[in-house]
């Protein structure tokens, strides 16, 4: 009978595994090649991951879990949120993480396993985060958000135009400053 995986171990090879897709990106790679970047083989890589799939996805999940955790520490006011959240999204380091994000994501949109199982997850984990730090902002504003800053995310990852799409958040920001009254719920 094969053991279980070790959460500690399991937890330092994810480190290393996102260390590793934010310098040198992992979408492409054979799992042996993935392996051999952060030491270790591919058969531990999958006992602790059960495939190659399945441990692009739990990269994938783990960075949005500690993207959902900045939402706590974002200024309290909606469109000065959303400056900061972009600010902390558009950094250069972290576009391999964010294609792989989109890759799995679309993936997940073709019904391919285990990808599926992000959907519709990506999108109402996030609206029920965002909801737990601030009740006051309109659900649909959420969602409106969430579109535009992966919108722009992906138009960033495939142009690497940086100044278009902030200048693009920017527009939107002041969008959503100019008619915040009407856009938080009493």
């Amino acid at each position: 009978m094969p053991r279980p995986p070790d959460l500690q171990r399991r937890h330092e090879l994810l480190e290393a595994l996102i260390g590793t897709a934010g310098d040198e990106g992992v979408g492409g790679r054979s799992l042996r090649e993935i392996a051999d970047a952060v030491g270790t083989s591919h058969r531990v890589l999958l006992h602790h991951f059960g495939s190659r799939q399945g441990l692009l996805l739990a990269i994938v999940e783990e960075v949005e879990r500690r993207q959902a955790a900045l939402l706590a520490t974002l200024p309290k006011d909606p469109a000065d949120a959303v400056a900061a959240m972009w600010e902390a999204l558009r950094r250069p380091e972290l576009r391999p993480l964010e294609r792989l994000f989109f890759e799995c994501y679309a993936r997940g949109a073709q019904g391919e396993a285990p990808f599926d199982r992000m959907l519709p997850g990506a999108v109402e984990s996030w609206l029920a985060e965002v909801e737990g730090v601030s009740r006051r902002v309109d659900p649909v504003v959420v969602r409106l958000t969430l579109a535009i800053v992966r919108g722009l995310l992906l138009d960033l990852v495939g142009t690497d135009d940086e100044a278009g799409v902030d200048a693009t958040m920017a527009y939107f920001v002041e969008m959503l400053r100019a008619d915040l009254g009407r856009l938080l719920t009493p």
